[in-house]
């Protein structure tokens, strides 16, 4: 997966930390590191372990990229 910015290549805290609407897009394919007390895995494990199909994979990928895209990233 290859996300704008490296932020594949950061802990999910941080990442949710500063752009909170990543936690939206992972919670409605029922990823919940929204609650998750421990938050130090990277964004591009935390997608490709919760055994998603490629086809959703790709599309997280793209709505990330998208919505850091409208942020001016």
């Amino acid at each position: 997966m290859e996300f704008k910015n490296g932020l594949g290549d950061k802990a999910i805290q941080d990442v949710m930390q500063n752009y909170p609407g990543i936690g939206d897009i992972l919670n409605r394919y029922d990823i919940g590191c929204v609650t998750c007390k421990v938050g130090i895995c990277l964004l591009k494990d935390v997608v490709s372990i919760h055994g998603l199909s490629k086809d959703d994979e790709a599309k997280i990928e793209m709505e990330i990229n998208n919505y850091l895209t409208e942020k001016g990233e």
